[in-house]
């Protein structure tokens, strides 16, 4: 039932979270304000894809 997503800075940093949300519950994507500790300041952070682990 829960999906793992990736959370993306807005800054342009590259710095990401990991989480998971109810697919149910929560249909649209994931907006949050967090901290980015490159960039050193709170950002948003918007919910990507997760990267595919068979990828090399």
């Amino acid at each position: 039932m829960r999906e793992m997503i990736r959370l993306v800075s807005s800054a342009g940093t590259g710095y990401t979270y990991y989480t998971s949300k109810n697919k149910r519950t929560t249909t649209n994507k994931i907006e949050l304000k967090k901290y980015d500790p490159i960039a050193k300041k709170h950002v948003v952070f918007t919910e990507m894809k997760m990267p595919n682990p068979k990828k090399k």
